[in-house]
């Protein structure tokens, strides 16, 4: 990477799981998202759960908006009848950033196989603030924020404020 693009931007994170089952005692997706950023020295000033249902995830992502520039969405990626993550996030991008979903699906390729198709993450800029969206299984989670969204959150945020 070349470090000429970074710019040193606080980073502040959001994470918002997509559910109806998962409380925060039983939410091993957020905690873990959680774990790795405070790891990598990302501050996480926000964290939720919310029914799948495109008017609550948005109203969780406005008020992440407020204070964060890393939202992090787990959950409601697939393609089941209630997935509704990537319909209430895709109207509200700049920009989409096309590659963190064909990453995510090429690694998880190599651990899962063929199944990876069925992943509909996605990623985008929104006022300079970048939102992930990522399947909640914990190992998904794992692989997307320890392999792709810690990496490089400085680099995008760098060049979504340019």
């Amino acid at each position: 990477m070349n470090q000429q693009h970074i710019v040193p931007i606080p980073i502040k994170a959001a994470i918002i799981t997509v559910s109806s089952t998962r409380t925060k005692e039983n939410d091993t997706s957020g905690k873990t998202i959680e774990s790795i950023l405070k790891s990598a020295g990302i501050q996480v000033i926000y964290y939720t759960i919310v029914f799948d249902r495109i008017e609550l995830i948005r109203a969780e992502i406005y008020h992440a908006l407020k204070n964060s520039n890393c939202i992090i969405v787990n959950g409601g990626t697939g393609l089941t009848h209630d997935d509704c993550t990537i319909e209430s996030v895709v109207p509200l991008l700049d920009k989409k950033i096309d590659g963190f979903g064909e990453l995510f699906r090429l690694i998880s390729y190599k651990e899962i196989g063929t199944s990876s198709m069925l992943s509909r993450a996605i990623a985008g800029i929104c006022h300079g603030k970048v939102i992930f969206c990522i399947p909640g299984s914990t190992a998904a989670v794992t692989l997307a924020t320890k392999d792709l969204i810690v990496p490089e959150i400085a680099h995008i945020l760098s060049h979504a404020n340019k």
